[in-house]
């Protein structure tokens, strides 16, 4: 019998170890674990996030007592410190890593895996005793699944469809069916289970909606279900991604299954994802970094700036062309204007900026001088690569062109490990959720995951 994409993708993650996987790749997986706790972290206190969290309390078993840490199976959730079922303690870490937008994204796939691999990974390892060892091997299996099904449903899919809440079910469901030892074959039923529920609109965006928390949230409690499902001999369709009536069929007119199965097990796409240095759409920074750069490199003030054009992709205008005037925090980190607007006036776009400002008069009024225009090369180039072009017009009459091709945050520009912890103690301190000195003894911690027998839970006690 033929062997289909789906099978061979399937089988890859149910059979990867941690012997399969690079050093370097190991390393790169344990740097997006410590920015993705900061994302975690930085959710609490978000309406749309407690009101999730509320939820599943209401709906989960009884948490531990007070000052407790040993209850079998129990589950943590980042942000309040509580624990419950690892399902429930997924959808809300997933709902949570979300919500301030800057955890990670894969350019090729449009895709930010670390919202559902991660709340997904962690929840089953804490509550079945795992080690760092297989969190980290089964977080390396979702990515490679979750950005390869991404690439595969295509720009198309991206157009209409959150690909995190779709591509993200099935990465999911890849990364638990790792942690649980799926065969092959149990693994396969698990993208079945997990692609028949995968969801998640884009029209949340016009409306200031917040369905974004709840794509992410259901993603990874999603994955986590077809896993556990799959395990107990639940079947799912077997070709559930590019059968006649599977998700390519009603969610994209570009898939290519080929890239479902492109060079696994020697191109790791894992180490190929980016961090986001804006708490911004990912949309937002290439233009955001290619302003910065024209202004500090013509000693810029706000004020000296007629208009800019900002020179994207067609993806770009698709979802940012939704929001005109912000009526939300959310959404202004959805306005090419408003991002712009916080770059040139405060000199930063982070999640302090966009709380305080993102109505500001000055960032309003910046806000107006800005248009967004598709560029050809920009368009040709993306999703592989996301270059930042814009032209600023001053008011002396100068027209100044900036370029950016690689964006802050990208593999060729990435992140060191302090900038990541200042990243992650930044967005910590931003909810409240963690101290410094928490948040010191968990990077001590987690640079040498690998080294853990056992998980267990990342902080104890009440959140800060």
């Amino acid at each position: 019998m033929t062997t289909t994409p789906s099978q061979t993708l399937a089988s890859f993650a149910a059979t990867l170890t941690f012997q399969d996987i690079p050093e370097p790749v190991i390393r790169r997986a344990e740097n997006l674990f410590v920015d993705w706790v900061g994302s975690a972290l930085a959710g609490k206190g978000a309406r749309a996030v407690t009101a999730i969290e509320r939820f599943c309390m209401a709906m989960g078993p009884v948490p531990e007592p007070t000052g407790s840490h040993t209850v079998q199976g129990a589950a943590e959730i980042l942000m309040s410190r509580r624990t419950t079922s690892p399902y429930l303690a997924a959808m809300i870490n997933g709902a949570s890593s979300h919500f301030i937008e800057q955890d990670d994204v894969h350019n090729g796939s449009v895709f930010h895996p670390a919202a559902v691999v991660f709340p997904a990974v962690l929840a089953v390892a804490q509550a079945t005793g795992r080690s760092g060892r297989d969190l980290l091997t089964a977080a390396v299996a979702g990515y490679e699944v979750g950005i390869r099904v991404g690439e595969f449903l295509g720009r198309s899919h991206y157009r209409i469809f959150h690909t995190t809440g779709t591509a993200g079910t099935v990465a999911a469901a890849a990364a638990v069916g790792n942690l649980l030892q799926l065969t092959p074959e149990q693994m396969l039923h698990a993208f079945g289970s997990a692609g028949t529920q995968a969801s998640g609109l884009w029209e949340f965006l016009r409306d200031a909606a917040d369905s974004k928390q709840l794509h992410t949230a259901k993603a990874a409690a999603d994955g986590l279900l077809a896993a556990y499902l799959a395990a107990d001999g639940f079947t799912g369709a077997r070709q559930i991604l590019e059968g006649a009536q599977g998700m390519a069929a009603g969610m994209s007119q570009d898939a290519d299954p080929a890239k479902l199965t492109d060079r696994l097990g020697t191109r790791w796409a894992l180490a190929e994802t980016s961090f986001k240095f804006h708490a911004s759409c990912r949309h937002t920074h290439p233009a955001a970094d290619a302003l910065l750069a024209v202004m500090r490199e013509h000693d810029l003030r706000h004020a000296d700036i007629a208009q800019v054009v900002a020179r994207v992709h067609q993806g770009a205008i698709d979802v940012l062309g939704a929001v005109t005037v912000p009526q939300t925090v959310h959404q202004g980190k959805f306005s090419m204007g408003t991002v712009l607007g916080l770059i040139a006036v405060k000199g930063v776009a982070g999640v302090r900026e966009f709380e305080q400002d993102y109505l500001h008069p000055e960032v309003a009024a910046f806000r107006d001088k800005v248009e967004m225009v598709l560029d050809e090369e920009v368009d040709r180039t993306y999703p592989v690569r996301w270059i930042g072009k814009v032209t600023v017009h001053t008011n002396d009459g100068r027209v100044l062109d900036g370029r950016v091709d690689e964006p802050k945050g990208d593999p060729g520009n990435t992140l060191s490990r302090e900038e990541i912890e200042q990243k992650a103690s930044r967005l910590a301190a931003f909810s409240g959720a963690a101290s410094a000195s928490d948040m010191a003894a968990f990077y001590a911690w987690a640079w040498r995951l690998a080294d853990h027998p056992h998980v267990g839970r990342l902080f104890s006690g009440a959140s800060a």
